[in-house]
């Protein structure tokens, strides 16, 4: 039997986990995608240039509608709609991503490849809506995914990294591992892209496998999602639907915490 996993294994895993997390969803979100906001700005106080063509004035008018973040229509939801939103179109991509491994059926569900990016998408996403509810500590985003992912209630002091034998440093290093992806992608196409997303997903869960028993206790799908997950290529449509079901417990536990911590 293995060295039993303590709330400091788990925060060791968490600190630079949630820091390399951090910086890419709050870069999304304080994103402006295609200058909207700025052009809505630049509207409102009169700069539009007169002669811009109407159809280009719908275009861009009917862009600053739609609801992804740094839009104005963006800035005008609820924190419960940015958390659906994060769930709903967000969750889609990264649930695919999780649920690839399921093409090889029972061989996959033998290796921890799909609770691996399973807890790093949960994690990811549990990191965004902490955004959207204000909650940017580092702390606090610890103690959320190990209160939601894995059942663990960890303590405020524990949680911000003191205790003994905790090297700050250390944590810097990994965390700058973590997000060399990112960084190389902005330095070079100067914006993350898909692939530096996806390779960066795949970082995040490899930093958990410090934690690995507990990664089976995050929220997952119904007996049948990993009764089809357990068959070859079908498997992947099960566990594509099994992680889905999971985001929604996890959604739900996180306004669970949110409720009993802000």
């Amino acid at each position: 039997m293995g060295e039993a996993i303590t709330d400091r294994h788990v925060v060791a895993a968490l600190r630079p986990f949630v820091r390399a997390t951090g910086p890419m969803v709050d870069a999304l979100r304080e994103a402006d995608p295609f200058g909207l906001v700025a052009g809505s700005e630049a509207g409102e106080a009169g700069e539009e240039p007169e002669l811009k063509p109407k159809s280009r004035a719908r275009l861009v008018e009917g862009l600053r509608s739609v609801r992804v973040p740094g839009t104005t229509a963006w800035s005008r939801m609820a924190a419960g709609e940015r958390t659906d939103w994060w769930i709903n179109r967000v969750g889609r991509f990264t649930s695919l991503l999780t649920a690839v491994p399921g093409l090889g059926g029972a061989l996959a569900d033998r290796l921890p490849i799909q609770d691996t990016l399973g807890a790093a998408s949960q994690g990811v996403l549990l990191c965004a809506i902490a955004g959207e509810r204000g909650v940017t500590d580092v702390g606090d985003r610890v103690r959320l995914v190990a209160w939601v992912l894995f059942e663990r209630e960890i303590p405020a002091e524990l949680a911000q990294g003191r205790f003994a034998g905790h090297d700050t440093a250390e944590e810097d290093a990994e965390t700058g591992k973590l997000t060399e992806e990112l960084d190389e992608s902005s330095r070079r196409y100067g914006k993350v892209t898909l692939k530096a997303s996806a390779r960066t997903l795949w970082r995040l869960g490899r930093s958990l496998l410090a934690i690995s028993d507990e990664l089976e206790k995050r929220p997952s799908g119904r007996f049948y999602h990993h009764a089809i997950g357990m068959l070859p290529v079908v498997g992947m449509v099960g566990g594509y639907f099994g992680e889905r079901a999971g985001l929604k417990r996890v959604a739900k536990r996180a306004d669970e915490w949110f409720a009993r911590n802000t």
